[in-house]
């Protein structure tokens, strides 16, 4: 999995918009990432695409995602990986 994706998925888990999930990687990331309007609607596209977030509800102008249940375990599934990265990473340095 991406790092955008990553932090897309991470970042719906609460229900947001595009640039609110852009804002909130910002955020989260301490400005290390930011998330182009073509990145991020190309991969909630793509997320949406492969069941891994589901819109939830749609105004004039901004669409509301949500992570689906596929998207969680996915999700859950990643950290354990990056987990064992670092501690695996660790028992190196």
């Amino acid at each position: 999995m991406t790092e955008t994706m990553y932090y897309i998925l991470l970042a719906l888990t609460e229900p947001s918009h595009g640039y609110g999930i852009m804002q909130h990687v910002e955020e989260i990331t301490g400005e290390r990432i930011h998330l182009g309007a073509g990145t991020i609607y190309n991969s909630l596209a793509k997320l949406e695409r492969d069941a891994l977030i589901e819109l939830i509800t749609e105004t004039e102008r901004r669409k509301i995602y949500l992570i689906t249940d596929v998207g969680q375990e996915l999700l859950k599934a990643e950290i354990t990986r990056l987990e064992e990265l670092v501690e695996n990473g660790r028992k190196y340095m």
